[in-house]
């Protein structure tokens, strides 16, 4: 069953900004890439930092510190030193609000 978390409402999320939540215990971050929300967890599997902060090339967030690129629809890794995916995170917009689905 689906568990829905509130986020922010969508237009507080500019496109090409983000916001970040707790999902049990670990930070997510929520993306607007052109009115579409993308969620993954807020950690660079190459050096454990966050993501959020990062340069985005369209859905592709750059890891801040060493340039490891994440597919943000799907979590892949697409460069080194990365090479493995991050979790994503389904998203909605209810009554105006962006939430994240925290189920796996």
């Amino acid at each position: 069953m689906a568990r829905w978390i509130p986020v922010a409402p969508a237009e507080s999320i500019a496109s090409g900004d983000y916001a970040q939540i707790e999902v049990d215990d670990v930070l997510v971050a929520v993306f607007n890439i052109c009115g579409e929300f993308y969620a993954i967890d807020d950690i660079c599997t190459h050096d454990g930092g966050e993501l959020a902060g990062g340069a985005i090339e369209g859905d592709v967030v750059i890891c801040p510190r060493h340039g490891a690129r994440f597919c943000l629809r799907t979590g892949a890794a697409l460069s080194p030193p990365a090479y493995e995916p991050v979790r994503t995170y389904p998203t909605r917009i209810n009554e105006g609000v962006v939430e994240v689905n925290a189920e796996p």
